[in-house]
């Protein structure tokens, strides 16, 4: 089978479902969603049948629309759809543009070429449902929308005046991303949030699973708004970090940074080191060395490049006097204690006494000294040289410190805001200036960390600004009671501890009402108390903002392809309906449709882009495409080129190293034993960390990686992914001799939160110790309870990081053996 998607039509599973033709549904647990009662069945849609639902309008003929692909991968892809008698036949890619950088075809990837798919998928949802077993078991029975809606708004009515808007939480959802109206990430940023703050408010969250930890720990640094330079601009580096980054994998599309990474490496002498405990597809298609280390150790690593560079007089002396506080000791911000600096702690003359040498760093991350010695020798003399973090380092119970500490390694080479250089985060890129979809003010100003939303379940009451960053008050008054949970799979599949999440949410004492709106029986979905179908981006009209994809900005009209399937209904009528029994109807709609509210964004966003075309223009067009007229992108390059004139968002106006916010909060939060909050960013041991690894029950660690075959969960139900790219989990040849496992053999991870079953990789392609389960994978636990859908989120902890209260789902010891 091709994955390029030719002019082939979904053939029907079974026979086609009559509308209303049952009476209860039953998702089994690790399977698609199957229709009970009357003989109804849940397969594909048929190409035609005057008896089946309807599959997507009376239009006669062939015509080709517009549309995209839109999920969270730092990617927006334009997509062609022809339509046959209401039924998409074929999708193309991207026709526009060529294969220079700026101006490139945006070519989707193999996720987007799948598609139809996933819109004509067994586990669509058709109609709104209601739970009649116990949460999670996937059993519902069919109700009409009024009934959805009158139920919906009543539990609303009464949660708010029992327990105050305060218990009314959105959850976390990035399946619809990159839409102007039908858009659930930000969840603040979306058609419930409106609604919510028509009727006084919801519960906030800051933060996301993504990125919680260096998007806190950032601003410490380089303060509010820094970003680093584009991935075209590498064609000015002598040497390019990839520092625990793979866009080949997470960004692979000519919407993300694949086409622009390997481009720059085509016209360029640029060399590439990638840093990870993997060798990642990126590795294998662009990079000249590979340094595997153990995952969590990336601070260590960082110190003892610093001391090669110190010891040798390798790093830019000048750059840390002039732009840094806190790189030796007579550049201590005012009330840092004696030995402080950076420079004490990396040569031993800090608190701790220890001189981080290639020998220490070596012993903890298990890189030899002398290649850590040539790694920081190579560094320091690339002048200049692009240091690029992905989010991966930041992803653990120390990931605030491993992001800071990539960052330091950026000001220590004297390498921010020039040409061919960088900041150490992640790669910036080119935005087009629009404006968005209004949702009003959210009349509640609390805010809990996205990772804790379980927390303010169980434990609300308890929960403190200074023991668990909660934000607008010193405490939680109340706990999640409801939950709006659109467009995400966060309740169960993307948390931590799918198991004991699981269990926390089929206590419906706790959390009393869950409304899921999705397009799919996903595992979250099994969790609704009311579950309403959403539509595909395909169904409805929308305006699609571009990911990242270097100097090239651009705008997608993603118009509606076929009619809603099924008794499928866009996010924004949901809200409504809803908003019309809540009273709040004229405050929510302002008298428009989506398309009136498309209008009036793209007004102005006209404002703001001179070069935008007509409406119409753009909908015919399908795609505005505009390259950077500034050229690549350079992060903090006006701080650079004048400091004074234009200071950073920190206390002191300049990159610090070590930070007096910082060590405040050491001073006043309360954190559990062993949790450390550090002025600077040193190196912290962990629980399930790298000093534990090889001992006890639970020996190796495991990550967990994005893969090709999804978006985060997204495609994950999609049988051309799951045929082309397996859930497989990555296990060294060493590591597996020693436990009799071959490649190919079924096996089993676990630890004490649970057990997955699945294939083993046995690879040399990643570090010894170490193990790596695709991150996204539906959680499916059979009646033992070995989750055979392998999501690696059954074996992940609740315990948050110190900082940013984040999840820290890279951060575990497992062990593994045949099954």
């Amino acid at each position: 089978m091709t994955m390029t998607d030719m002019a082939t039509r979904p053939t029907p599973l079974e026979t086609p479902v009559p509308r209303r033709s049952f009476m209860k549904w039953s998702a089994a647990a690790g399977g698609a969603a199957a229709a009970v009662g009357v003989g109804a069945h849940y397969g594909l849609l048929p190409v035609a049948s005057a008896s089946a639902e309807p599959s997507g309008g009376d239009d006669a003929g062939e015509k080709v629309v517009w549309s995209s692909c839109n999920v969270n991968c730092g990617s927006r892809c334009p997509l062609l759809m022809t339509v046959v008698d209401g039924q998409i036949v074929r999708v193309d890619s991207d026709p526009t543009g060529d294969d220079e950088m700026g101006t490139q075809q945006i070519r989707a990837c193999v996720r987007g070429r799948s598609i139809r798919q996933r819109i004509y998928n067994p586990d669509r949802l058709k109609h709104p449902m209601k739970r009649v077993g116990k949460r999670g078991s996937g059993e519902f029975e069919q109700i009409t929308w009024e009934e959805a809606y009158d139920t919906i708004a009543a539990s609303l009515k009464k949660t708010i005046e029992k327990y105050g808007n305060e218990a009314v939480y959105l959850n976390y959802g990035t399946g619809a991303l990159g839409g102007t109206v039908a858009k659930s990430w930000p969840p603040a940023s979306s058609p419930i949030a409106r609604l919510m703050n028509c009727m006084g408010g919801y519960l906030n969250h800051y933060g996301t699973y993504s990125t919680a930890q260096i998007s806190a720990a950032t601003p410490y640094t380089y303060g509010a708004g820094a970003g680093n330079n584009s991935f075209d601009d590498i064609v000015h580096s002598k040497l390019v970090v990839l520092w625990g980054n793979n866009p080949h994998e997470t960004r692979m599309s000519g919407g993300g940074e694949t086409f622009v990474t390997q481009t720059a490496k085509r016209q360029s002498d640029t060399k590439f080191i990638v840093i990870d405990p993997r060798y990642t597809d990126t590795a294998v298609s662009i990079a000249d060395e590979w340094v595997p280390l153990r995952p969590g150790t990336d601070a260590a690593l960082v110190a003892g490049l610093a001391h090669v560079m110190i010891s040798e007089n390798l790093h830019d002396q000048e750059f840390l006097d002039t732009y840094c506080v806190g790189f030796d000791e007579e550049h201590l911000p005012e009330g840092a204690p004696a030995g402080g600096s950076y420079h004490s702690y990396v040569m031993g003359l800090g608190r701790d006494g220890v001189e981080k040498t290639p020998e220490w760093a070596a012993t903890i991350t298990g890189i030899p000294a002398s290649r850590i010695v040539q790694l920081a020798r190579t560094i320091a003399q690339a002048k200049p040289c692009a240091i690029v973090q992905g989010w991966g380092p930041q992803r653990h119970a120390n990931g605030e410190n491993s992001a800071r500490a990539v960052m330091l390694l950026a000001a220590l080479t004297g390498n921010v805001g020039i040409t061919g250089g960088g900041t150490g985060a992640r790669e910036g890129s080119y935005q087009l200036s629009l404006s968005a979809f209004p949702t009003l003010t959210n009349p509640v100003k609390t805010s809990i960390p996205v990772f804790l939303w379980t927390d303010a379940i169980e434990r609300a009451t308890e929960m403190t600004a200074t023991a668990d960053g909660i934000q607008g008050k010193d405490r939680l008054e109340v706990p999640i009671k409801f939950i709006w949970n659109y467009a995400g799979n966060a309740l169960i599949n993307q948390h931590s501890d799918a198991n004991r999440t699981a269990r926390l949410l089929e206590d419906e004492s706790l959390c009393e009402m869950i409304v899921v709106i999705e397009n799919q029986m996903t595992a979250s979905a099994k969790f609704a108390d009311i579950l309403l179908p959403d539509v595909s981006n395909s169904e409805q009209p929308d305006l699609v903002t571009q990911g990242s994809a270097g100097s090239l900005g651009y705008l997608i009209f993603a118009d509606q392809v076929i009619e809603p399937l099924f008794e499928c209904r866009t996010v924004y009528e949901m809200c409504t309906e809803i908003a019309d029994r809540m009273g709040v109807k004229a405050e929510f709609t302002e008298g428009m449709t989506q398309e009136d509210w498309l209008r009036k964004v793209y007004a102005e966003s006209q404002a703001k882009e001179p070069d935008l075309p007509s409406f119409e223009e753009l909908r015919e067009k399908g795609i505005f495409k505009k390259k950077n007229p500034a050229g690549t992108v350079i992060g903090l390059q006006a701080f650079r080129e004048d400091p004074v004139a234009n200071p950073l968002k920190t206390p002191s106006g300049k990159i610090e190293i070590y930070s007096s916010l910082l060590q405040k909060l050491d001073e006043t939060w309360t954190l559990p034993e062993g949790d450390r909050i550090t002025p600077l960013p040193e190196y912290t041991p962990t629980w399930e960390g790298a000093e534990l690894a090889g001992t006890g029950d639970a020996p190796l660690q495991m990550i967990g990686h994005h893969y090709k075959s999804r978006t985060h969960s997204t495609y994950g139900n999609v049988a051309w992914m799951q045929e082309a790219h397996p859930q497989l989990v990555w296990v060294n040849t060493l590591d597996a001799k020693a436990r009799g496992i071959e490649n190919g053999d079924v096996v089993q991870v676990f630890n004490e939160r649970g057990r997955i079953e699945l294939k083993a990789h046995v690879t040399s392609r990643i570090a010894p110790g170490v193990v790596s389960v695709p991150q996204g994978a539906w959680y499916a636990p059979d009646k033992d309870g070995v989750d055979k859908g392998g999501c690696t989120n059954t074996l992940t902890s609740w315990h948050p990081s110190p900082l940013a209260k984040g999840n820290p789902q890279h951060t575990n010891l497992v062990q593994i053996e045949k099954a």
